[in-house]
């Protein structure tokens, strides 16, 4: 295998190890690392002994995150308020972006990394169990069970109502206008009643530590919120599907970048997710290149 051959092949799989290790790890930075990382172990190896690039790139990229997972789960022990993936923005021939949703990366986290990698390989990227055990170095029927495992834990996290991407944006910008104008009878309108919202600043920018459950806290928050955005205007930047939720981007007071995105379910917002930790937001400054 050539040099040049062997960079065609590493080029054409960049894009789905990329995706891989960003549902692995919830991290485009950590993602980028590991690529780059697997890239050079590709370099290093004897690429004449590799029948398929495919299968071997994802090992190492596979066992590249379960390393990285057990030294982010300390740092995440650690963390300042509710943890959000970094937003990962209207996925353009994403193979896999109708199965992976915000609230299901959430579930992710709380997996093993064994478990998370089983689900993900099989379940989401169609690997097989026999390739998958040569991938995680346990035998098909072990990760079988770590799959199954999995799913019983994220089964929560999926959706009971669908909504269209019409649908969705729609409500997303009904709600930008009821929250920046403090109408809480339009929020009340939108809004469940079990309704929670998640807001992760990651100790960087100001953002509640915990997240508000329930219609009367959240509307509580919102017109506190709607007195501030009175005094320091949000500039809505555009409307966007964000980890297959629709959302919209917005600079608030400061200059801050924020993301924020709606679980919809039966026609109302069930759950918000607001991303202010500028740390999970410079790819979106760096022209949204991860689109």
């Amino acid at each position: 295998m050539s040099a040049g051959d062997s960079d065609a092949i590493f080029s054409a799989l960049r894009p789905r190890l990329t995706r891989l290790a960003y549902r692995m790890l919830g991290s485009f930075a950590d993602a980028e690392d590991i690529v780059q990382d697997a890239w050079l172990r590709w370099l290093s190896h004897d690429r004449s002994e590799v029948r398929e690039p495919a299968a071997f790139l994802q090992t190492v990229v596979t066992r590249l995150c379960i390393n990285e997972l057990k030294s982010a789960r300390r740092r995440r022990e650690t963390y300042i308020g509710p943890w959000l993936p970094e937003p990962f923005l209207d996925p353009v021939n994403d193979d896999v972006s109708e199965e992976i949703t915000l609230p299901l990366m959430m579930a992710l986290e709380r997996l093993s990394p064994l478990q998370r990698a089983a689900f993900l390989l099989h379940d989401v990227f169609g690997v097989s169990f026999e390739e998958v055990s040569g991938m995680l170095g346990r035998d098909a029927a072990a990760c079988r069970k770590l799959a199954s495992r999995a799913r019983v834990h994220i089964r929560q996290a999926r959706p009971r109502f669908s909504t269209t991407k019409v649908e969705g944006q729609k409500l997303a910008a009904a709600f930008y206008t009821a929250s920046r104008t403090g109408d809480m009878e339009a929020l009340r309108d939108l809004l469940t009643k079990d309704v929670v919202i998640y807001t992760d600043g990651g100790g960087q920018v100001a953002a509640p530590t915990s997240p508000s459950v329930g219609l009367d806290t959240a509307l509580k928050l919102f017109k506190a919120l709607a007195r501030y955005f009175a005094r320091a205007p949000s500039r809505f930047v555009r409307p966007t599907m964000i980890d297959g939720l629709p959302g919209f981007i917005t600079i608030e007071a400061g200059g801050i970048t924020q993301t924020s995105a709606f679980l919809v379910s039966n026609g109302r917002i069930a759950a918000i997710y607001v991303t202010r930790n500028p740390e999970k937001l410079h790819h979106l400054t760096r022209g949204d290149r991860h689109s």
